[in-house]
């Protein structure tokens, strides 16, 4: 299987419990990898594969308009629009805010998963 992946890619989504995050939307930082078929590279062709542009404008559209309290489900929601809408085998997801606590440059998930049958890479940070 072959990979793309995505890094440090902002985004502003609504995410948080507190009152302050419901106020306006925060920064996030992706990185996402995530499986493609093996074909892509041997024709050559976008139509063989996960356009990442495509990726990257559905995510910011949907955490754009969107709700969610916990980033982990915030990430969950990630990982099944590329499951579901663009095929993708297997996904690996970090998510990050940024600076929303005095001393701490980041908090967040890590979400690793893989379709039925689609056996996972050693998982990494």
């Amino acid at each position: 299987m072959d990979f793309i992946f995505i890094e440090e890619l902002r985004v502003q989504a609504w995410v948080g419990i507190y009152s302050r995050e419901k106020a306006a939307p925060q920064t996030l930082e992706l990185n996402l990898t995530f499986g493609v078929p093996d074909s892509a590279a041997e024709q050559d062709d976008i139509a063989d594969t996960i356009d990442y542009a495509e990726v990257i404008e559905r995510i910011r559209k949907e955490l754009g308009e969107r709700h969610f309290n916990l980033i982990e489900t915030l990430g969950e929601f990630v990982v099944k629009l590329l499951f579901d809408e663009f095929g993708a085998p297997w996904v690996k997801i970090r998510i990050a805010k940024l600076g929303v606590m005095k001393g701490v440059r980041r908090v967040g998930v890590y979400i690793q998963r893989g379709r039925e049958g689609i056996s996972l890479p050693p998982a990494t940070s």
